[in-house]
């Protein structure tokens, strides 16, 4: 469609465009370029039924490749399908591929090291302009969300000294670590954010006094908590670089599991930046990597090993890969019946009902909304090892009931996770879903109140 055609400055193509909604867009240009249903799904391989509901929002628009034809068929400029540049795709071994196993672990081909300094780099510059850059009423913190500033602080080399009741021992610095995947697990994310700063501080001397491999172990698991509560909180920037403190402080001396996990924060760090083949392969790599090791237990090395499975699985399916996500997905079943049971090690959780978790929301991103029910019927959510574990499930038993139009479902399992745990509720994604359901405010009870207390409904709105 050329670019001066009027459709690009209609109402509805901006209102289509300002929510993004790549069926929209795509339904206005194909109108605009006089062309059907029927010829639009010749040209791209699909029925004319399964793209007259996705132009409807009634069946997700993610599959890449599908993405990259209709572009091309309906001139639309990629971007506003959400889809990288052009020059990204050609680096792929093609288009809508996630492929896995041929790069480097950091994730990269040959020039990782520059590619993965220029992101940080640009990350750590948005960081510190937006945490150093005068804050006014309207850009004030989210309501309810827990303070990252300590952990800024340490990331730009401010003084932050450890906690002066602690003695870098390797006992305390254990029970920092401790401490931290206690207060993740049981989503205290309050706390933990402002303990990690000190926290991090006393590992980094315990280091200085010469216990240098506890040192760096305990330094990347504490960066490695720090990353995850980051990626909870939306804060995708300092992920990326809590991430990258990970991986370099687990280099530096700790053990294979510790640099294995660390790998899964950067794929995790990578996804989040939209880098989905890349992140995919970073833990694909990292798990067949740690599958070759022989010094680790047994029982660690396929608990961390399946979680990297898992996470890989997700990230295809993110990016709309349905056939290797299901390659991925099944690869981390066959992990975790090597393993027998869950396994709670090093503050990360694997096993059967945490495969479960991930077939939930595997299914949930690639459309699949009855059958992430299907699976979430599989699991008993009080036999979840940790809160933060319970809260998730319901959370995606959420998201798969509003996929399915079943705002009343959504809406009670969202009140099963705010019993779980009310933090949880707080966050961005969660807010986004609740703010939803406030169509239905007259057949749900009590939403808007529970809209108030996860802060989806602002003063602005109520």
């Amino acid at each position: 469609m050329d670019s001066t055609h009027p459709i690009w400055r209609s109402a509805a193509m901006r209102d289509a465009l300002t929510r993004r909604d790549a069926g929209a867009i795509v339904r206005l240009t194909r109108r605009a370029a006089d062309i059907t249903l029927a010829e639009l799904g010749r040209q791209v391989g699909y029925t004319a039924a399964s793209l007259s509901r996705m132009e409807r929002g009634k069946q997700p628009l993610r599959d890449v490749l599908l993405l990259q034809r209709l572009a091309d068929c309906l001139d639309i400029p990629p971007r506003l399908l959400g889809l990288a540049p052009r020059h990204e795709h050609e680096a792929s071994d093609g288009p809508g591929a996630t492929r896995v196993g041929t790069h480097a672990l950091s994730g990269e081909r040959g020039d990782d090291p520059v590619r993965r300094r220029q992101l940080l780099a640009t990350l750590a510059a948005a960081t510190t302009s937006t945490v150093l850059a005068p804050t006014s009423a309207a850009q004030a913190q989210p309501r309810h969300q827990p303070s990252l500033s300590g952990l800024v602080d340490l990331l730009l080399h401010r003084p932050h000294g450890a906690d002066p009741t602690a003695d870098p021992t390797p006992a305390t610095v254990t029970a920092a670590v401790r401490a931290s995947r206690q207060d993740f697990g049981a989503c205290r994310y309050d706390a933990l954010a402002r303990a990690l700063p000190s926290r991090i501080a006393l590992a980094q001397t315990l280091g200085a006094s010469g216990h240098t491999e506890q040192a760096a172990t305990a330094v990347a698991e504490l960066y490695t908590t720090a990353t995850r509560l980051c990626i909870k909180l939306g804060e995708d920037g300092l992920a990326a670089v809590t991430a990258d403190r990970a991986l370099t402080a687990a280099l530096g001396g700790a053990d294979a599991l510790t640099v294995a996990e660390a790998h899964r924060m950067v794929s995790s760090a990578w996804r989040r930046q939209g880098h989905h083949a890349r992140a995919a392969d970073v833990a694909v790599a990292a798990a067949r990597q740690l599958a070759a090791d022989r010094t680790c237990d047994v029982t660690e090395r396929l608990s961390v090993q399946g979680d990297l499975y898992a996470t890989a699985a997700y990230t295809a399916a993110k990016q709309g890969d349905r056939h290797t996500a299901h390659v991925l997905i099944a690869e981390a079943e066959a992990t975790a019946r090597q393993l027998g049971h869950d396994a709670q090690l090093r503050g990360s959780v694997f096993g059967p009902s945490q495969v479960l978790l991930h077939r939930i929301s595997v299914s949930h991103l690639l459309g699949d909304a009855g059958q992430a029910i299907e699976h979430a019927r599989r699991v008993d959510p009080a036999a979840l090892p940790t809160t933060e574990r319970q809260a998730r499930y319901w959370i995606d038993v959420a998201r798969a009931f509003d996929q399915w139009g079943k705002p009343d479902r959504c809406y009670r399992a969202l009140l099963a996770a705010e019993r779980a745990a009310p933090q949880e509720v707080r966050r961005g994604p969660v807010r986004a879903l609740t703010a939803g359901l406030l169509r239905h405010d007259r057949t749900l009870p009590g939403v808007r109140a529970f809209a108030h207390r996860t802060g989806a409904l602002t003063a602005g709105t109520a």
